[in-house]
Order: structure tokens, then sequence, then C-alpha cells
């Protein structure tokens, strides 16, 4: 990692995964299951989870936007995209809410325990498997 995304991870309040994040455990995730069945998975997730609300949903973009209602404020943005059948990729951009320059790592903390939690639900594949799945 470079010293831009050092600095940048450091003053930011905001955590995005995608295909070539430099941290491996923030990279696409993808999950053998059909998109519908993944966004079911969160949703339930979601709601059984104390201090979350599912705001909005949308199938057809296949995004699900959550909100925390307890402890530390999250604005989080699931995008769930099918690659091939039972190959879909599940990215989390997570947003803080603080009047601070930085949440301190929070933000990331919170998109790899929401990947732990997915993975224990559902058949994790692996990581960045964009260029190969594209082939």
């Amino acid at each position: 990692m470079g010293i831009k995304q050092t600095l940048q991870k450091a003053f930011s309040t905001r955590t995005e995964t995608n295909e070539k994040h430099p941290d491996e455990t923030l990279q696409t995730h993808y999950y053998k299951a059909m998109r519908d069945k993944v966004m079911s998975e969160l949703q339930t997730m979601f709601s059984q989870k104390q201090g979350y609300t599912v705001s909005s949903v949308s199938e057809e973009h296949g995004e699900i936007i959550v909100n925390t209602t307890s402890g530390k404020k999250y604005f989080i943005v699931i995008t769930v995209i099918m690659v091939r059948p039972y190959r879909t990729a599940v990215d989390f951009a997570v947003n803080t809410d603080t009047v601070l320059f930085t949440d301190f790592g929070s933000s990331a903390k919170m998109v790899r325990s929401l990947y732990k939690e997915l993975n224990s639900r559902l058949t994790f594949v692996g990581t960045a498997l964009g260029d190969e799945l594209s082939r």
C-alpha cells in the first residue's frame, strides 16, 4: 500500500470494498448462490441484528441500504451482483457518522465483521474473482 492509500485510510470515515482493493480482506467476496438467495440472506441477517434497520431494498438494482440505530451510526450500502449462475459478488460501502475527520478504522472493522457473518451463512467461494469469472 502506497503512502497515498495509507493517508486516505488514516483520514477517512468511509470504507468501500472493490475487486482490486489493496487490503485483501476488503476485496469483493463471491458466494455460491443465486442473487435472490444472497439478497434474502442479507435482509434476514440485518433484521436479526439488534440496532440495524433495512431502510431500502432495490431488487432490480441489487442494492440494500442499512442504517444503525444504536451505538456508532453507520450508513451501509450493499451491492449484490450475480456474475454467472451460482456465483454472486457482494460489495459493501460503509460510512461512519462522526464529527471527527476519521473513524479510526471502525468502518473497515464493520465491513470485515459483516463479511465474516455472511461467510458463515452462505457458501464462500473466494475474493477478487472477477477476472477469473469473466472469461
